[in-house]
């Protein structure tokens, strides 16, 4: 279905091509983070209570498919934008944003205990920076090609040394190479999760990104819950505190609102925008849960220095470097209607 054109004479923007300003877009993923940070606490416990690791993430995937599924059949913006998606025969991995997300949390799940939180989390952002400095340059996200210049690398940098120095004091478990490389690997994946997701919204409706993106990780989820054991033998003992299954909606508007960062400020910024509010976030529930540790600064600076990371990744962004290659999204949502062949940006 052809769209109006605007007074120039081209197509009218999709809704997936309406971009917002970058201070905009980060301090939305920020507050994204802050959600994260308790959807975590809340699938741990639930995991814990229900007497096995990959129960928290089965109920976090089954919670957030229900809602997007109803709302795809509510809303006639979601069929739309499905209709959409189907006629712009985007190459098949780009359907595979899902399986970070999967990956991360069934990973987290079984390295937590062993390597702790500590190393867990840095490793995990470590790979979420290089990951996000990588799709970014390779144009990936709708956002285009965005070159490798020095303030990028040095906002990776520093996003990494403020996780370090948020994580001082927690505990080390057993420093498994194995197990350090495969949360490495899943905050790689969790990039790739964000660059992809918003490739198939810019091409659709976010609504769209939003059901491909539980769609791919819930089987997956469900699957090793099944090859773990979580789902055969002695039933759960579900417990009986609401809060403990909101993940699924948390999932919800985390994954929303990176669909909105991306377009704007890449997939590197919006990573370390997300860690941010993770760390702020977190702080909050130190502070405000009974029995917790209560305000730590080494996380109060390091939430600071890694908003900070995520200013400096931004600097001379209006400027194109050698190589680099500028794609907004009403480019890429276009070549990727039928006759373009889905193919890379830039």
């Amino acid at each position: 279905m052809s769209r109006p054109p605007t007074a120039a004479g081209a197509p009218a923007p999709s809704p997936a091509s309406r971009v917002l300003p970058p201070w905009a877009a980060l301090t939305l993923v920020a507050l994204a983070g802050v959600a994260s940070a308790a959807q975590g606490t809340v699938n741990a416990e639930l995991g814990e209570r229900a007497g096995n690791a990959t129960l928290g993430a089965v109920v976090n995937n089954l919670g957030g498919a229900l809602l997007v599924g109803v709302g795809a059949l509510a809303l006639p913006s979601a069929r739309t934008g499905l209709v959409a998606l189907r006629r712009a025969r985007l190459p098949w991995w780009a359907y595979l944003g899902g399986l970070g997300g999967a990956g991360i949390v069934l990973a987290g799940a079984y390295i937590v205990p062993v390597l702790g939180v500590a190393i867990f989390t840095i490793a995990q952002v470590a790979g979420g920076s290089l990951g996000g400095l990588a799709v970014d340059r390779a144009g990936l996200a709708p956002v285009g090609r965005l070159a490798l210049t020095p303030p990028r690398v040095a906002g990776a940098l520093l996003g990494v040394a403020a996780v370090t120095l948020a994580q001082l004091g927690q505990p080390v478990g057993d420093l498994a190479l194995g197990l350090v490389l495969l949360a490495v690997a899943g905050g790689l994946g969790v990039a790739l999760q964000s660059a992809l997701n918003a490739r198939v919204s810019a091409a659709s409706s976010a609504a769209a990104g939003m059901v491909v993106n539980f769609a791919t990780a819930t089987p997956v989820v469900l699957l090793v819950a099944a090859l773990a054991g979580a789902l055969t033998g002695p039933g759960p003992t579900w417990p009986g505190d609401w809060y403990l299954y909101t993940g699924g909606l948390l999932g919800v508007v985390i994954v929303a609102t990176l669909l909105v960062g991306v377009p704007a400020v890449g997939v590197l910024r919006t990573g370390l925008a997300l860690v941010a509010g993770q760390l702020g976030g977190a702080l909050l529930l130190d502070a405000l849960l009974p029995g917790g540790p209560g305000l730590r600064l080494p996380v109060l600076v390091g939430a600071l220095l890694t908003l900070a990371a995520a200013l400096v990744a931004g600097w001379g962004t209006g400027r194109r470097g050698p190589g680099e290659a500028v794609a907004p999204v009403e480019r890429v949502a276009a070549r990727e209607r039928p006759g373009a062949g889905g193919r890379l940006v830039g």
